[in-house]
């Protein structure tokens, strides 16, 4: 009796093309070149005897066939996911990888306690991390989980709370010492204020400031711009720079040794979310639940 499903390999690949979007990324992702990606695909439809990709120099695109066979096939690649995942967390020890993408300020100040937490207790996971303010494509970077900084648009992903990061507002004393110290939200109009480019929008997000009960959106005039990380706020800050928005967690060791001071207290009160994201039609794998109980627990 010959093999029934020796074509797996090429059902992969057809799905990483579609998934991917070319040739070119879906080998990448494979680790194959784009010639055995696009034979694979050949096979398949003369397999099925259905064409299941127009394909053109520039772009892929899908047929009918193509949408229906999609579907099933990953409804089915599912289903193997699941029960491998269901045996990985019968008793044992935990094994696996998780791939996560987190943004400076996180990855530099509240993960690695936590990662070191999992780290001890599934010490067979293999962790892949990329510590970036690029907010990735989860399917087609092939993230399993990010964390995300801000109120998270609808975007069809499933979000679980982290934390509220309070914010404040700090500067170094040799700054307040040369440009005075503001003492109203109207002084800081004159003061160089540090602010980050965000690489989604490329726009100045406004400060989260809270004035007498109200929350107050102020935009920093175009001092100084940072963009890619928003650590190098802090840390032109700590040189005299001017002033910056940042998170409690991120200032509270440098107001502790006097390189920062906190500036106007009284217009403190805001804080902003952290989230743990993925992608709601893909089973999650023991190793990403494991590691989402872990980022959740309380500290």
């Amino acid at each position: 009796m010959g093999r029934r499903f020796d074509h797996l390999n090429d059902v992969e690949a057809f799905i990483a093309a579609v998934e991917r979007g070319s040739l070119t990324a879906a080998a990448t992702a494979l680790g194959t070149t784009p010639s055995v990606v696009s034979r694979a695909l050949v096979r398949l439809e003369q397999r099925l005897g259905a064409q299941l990709l127009r394909r053109t120099t520039r772009s892929l695109s899908l047929t009918d066939a193509g949408r229906l066979y999609l579907e099933q096939s990953r409804t089915a690649f599912g289903l193997l996911a699941e029960a491998e995942r269901a045996i990985q967390g019968q008793g044992g020890e935990l094994t696996g990888s998780v791939r996560l993408s987190v943004p400076t300020t996180y990855g530099h100040y509240r993960l690695p306690a936590k990662l070191r937490t999992f780290v001890r207790r599934h010490p067979r996971v293999q962790v892949e991390l990329s510590i970036s303010n690029r907010n990735v494509d989860l399917v087609a970077e092939g993230f399993d989980l990010a964390i995300r900084q801000g109120e998270l648009r609808d975007s069809g992903l499933v979000a679980r709370r982290l934390e509220d990061a309070p914010l404040c507002l700090v500067a170094s004393k040799a700054y307040l010492k040369e440009a005075g110290t503001p003492r109203t939200l109207a002084d800081l109009s004159g003061h160089t204020c540090l602010s980050f480019v965000m690489p989604s929008t490329g726009r100045v997000p406004p400060w989260s400031l809270r004035e007498d009960g109200r929350d107050v959106d102020w935009t920093p005039p175009a001092s100084l711009r940072v963009s890619d990380d928003v650590l190098g706020l802090v840390s032109l800050a700590e040189q005299g720079m001017g002033l910056c928005q940042t998170y409690d967690f991120i200032a509270a060791d440098r107001l502790r040794r006097g390189t920062l001071v906190e500036v106007l207290p009284k217009l403190r009160g805001r804080s902003r979310p952290f989230s743990v994201i993925y992608v709601p039609h893909r089973s999650l794998s023991a190793a990403s639940r494991a590691l989402i109980a872990v980022l959740t627990e309380a500290a």
